[in-house]
């Protein structure tokens, strides 16, 4: 997702390493969302896991809801330069889809995954953490949205026209959702998905193969 910050709180009083204290906060949290999840979350647990009094969360986030979603927002930070780095790399749009797919692999065994859909179910329920979420999620839907126009846009350069109602923006919905779903699928452990997954994955990868080749053979 390409997310915006929320503003650092200041300095509080008699903490020295402000920075420090709240970076062991967010990594403590990160590790209970992804292995316990966001219903038995504790904040005094967090506190015990960071080596940090409990009221020193409250102070530094102000609510359970504002730490989740800054917890999201560092993770986001990192992956979106990956992801920003990658996109502006060289190589093909096959070659691309195959580091991403990589990356997903990654988020998934680090537990990014999990803080991801954890917060998207109890969002269901949580109205101010909906509020909080939910631009987040859209924003990562953008960034999908825009990778694929970008790719459209090369395509048609190149002379490869697709059929009409094949718009950029209907391909990064199926992008998007299918990948939503596979999480879920993952998280839920459904292995009989999980081979159909990677089939579909496979077959995007060699359509992107062949249309990097015809790109390449109208540039050559």
């Amino acid at each position: 997702m390409a997310l915006k910050s929320a503003p650092r709180a200041a300095a509080a009083p008699g903490d020295g390493s402000s920075v420090d204290t709240r970076e062991k906060i967010l990594e403590a949290t990160f590790r209970r969302l992804a292995s316990e999840g966001y219903a038995a979350l504790s904040v005094r647990e967090i506190a015990k896991d960071a080596g940090v009094n409990h009221a020193l969360i409250n102070y530094h986030f102000g609510s359970k809801d504002q730490l989740v979603i800054e917890v999201l927002d560092a993770a986001n930070r990192r992956l979106l330069a990956r992801q920003g780095s990658m996109y502006a790399g060289p190589g093909g749009y096959a070659a691309k889809w195959a580091e991403a797919r990589r990356f997903y692999e990654s988020d998934l065994a680090s537990g990014f995954v999990r803080v991801q859909a954890e917060l998207w179910a109890a969002s269901f329920s949580n109205a101010g953490l909906r509020e909080k979420f939910l631009p987040r999620l859209l924003a990562w839907k953008k960034l999908v949205r825009d990778v694929v126009r970008e790719a459209v846009a090369a395509l048609e350069s190149a002379g490869v026209s697709l059929p009409a109602a094949l718009t950029a923006d209907v391909i990064a919905c199926w992008i998007s959702e299918f990948w939503l779903g596979m999480e879920f699928a993952d998280l839920l452990g459904v292995r009989q998905e999980r081979a159909q997954h990677r089939a579909a994955l496979d077959a995007v990868q060699a359509l992107l193969e062949s249309l990097d080749a015809r790109v390449g053979e109208a540039h050559g």
